[in-house]
């Protein structure tokens, strides 16, 4: 399981809303550098931080965050 990562839809779920980073980030009580390093991969929520801009994006966190790569 070691080469799992998450990966998410973080962008296109903010664009469909109509948000900035910025705007997202407020809604979620984060910065807007916050919201781009998330957006980028360089930065792994917390699984609080997930559910949060879910229900910020009204978006079940299946749908914006997954895990892809090896399982064995």
């Amino acid at each position: 399981m070691r080469n799992l990562k998450l990966v998410n839809r973080l962008k296109v779920g903010r664009a469909e809303r109509g948000l900035t980073q910025a705007e997202l980030g407020r809604l979620a009580g984060v910065t807007r550098q916050t919201i781009s390093s998330i957006e980028n991969g360089e930065f792994v929520p917390s699984a609080l931080l997930a559910f949060i801009l879910a229900k910020c994006l009204e978006m079940p966190v299946e749908q914006l965050f997954r895990l892809e790569g090896d399982e064995s």
